[in-house]
């Protein structure tokens, strides 16, 4: 009886390692070009590879903008974890609240990711439970400084971001929409008077 196949954590063999590269690449081509569709098919046809191969590797969408988003999710894992060390408590939610949404108008996949309450990848799950972790941590410490108001969490701050990503991009998107909500939305964390 042969052991139950392992998750994609497991090492890929060299050839499914370069076409899940490839794969990577020409979605990133893609996007860049401004084709945010990332129709598999498509991007099976211009990546050389069959389609079977894509779908193996990114079972639907969602998938693939998990792959795509993996590295600025860490660094938000990471800036969240910043924050939560930094000295100022306050100082530092205000410069993780800026970055986390700076990264969400950057890229709507990633916001997608971000905002999703289910996850196609082991990773992305671990993920964001390391970014609730350091945010809760910081919350905490915002709060026993008296500087936030004591009922919100890190799960309502991921919400609220991409609220702010969802009304700045149904605007014209300027920069100024971006820091008007933004000011709201920390203006609305102080505790009640």
């Amino acid at each position: 009886m042969r052991p139950p196949k392992a998750g994609r954590e497991t090492a890929l063999r060299a050839d499914a390692a370069r076409n899940r590269a490839r794969v990577l690449r020409v979605a990133r081509e893609q996007l860049a070009a401004g084709d945010d569709s990332l129709q598999l098919n498509t991007i099976a046809r211009l990546a050389g590879v069959g389609v079977g191969t894509v779908y193996r590797h990114f079972p639907n969408r969602h998938a693939l903008l998990e792959a795509l988003s993996a590295e600025r999710f860490q660094q938000l894992v990471d800036e969240a974890r910043a924050a939560a060390a930094a000295e100022d408590a306050l100082a530092g939610l205000h410069r993780m609240l800026r970055f986390s949404l700076a990264r969400a108008l950057d890229d709507p996949g990633f916001a997608a990711v971000l905002e999703s309450s289910g996850d196609s990848e082991a990773r992305t799950s671990v993920m964001k439970a390391e970014l609730d972790g350091a945010v809760t941590e910081l919350l905490d410490r915002a709060r026993r400084s008296g500087a936030i108001r004591g009922d919100i969490e890190a799960d309502d701050l991921r919400r609220l971001i991409c609220g702010i990503q969802h009304a700045v991009r149904s605007g014209d998107g300027t920069s100024r929409y971006a820091e008007l909500y933004l000011d709201v939305l920390i203006e609305g964390l102080r505790p009640a008077r």
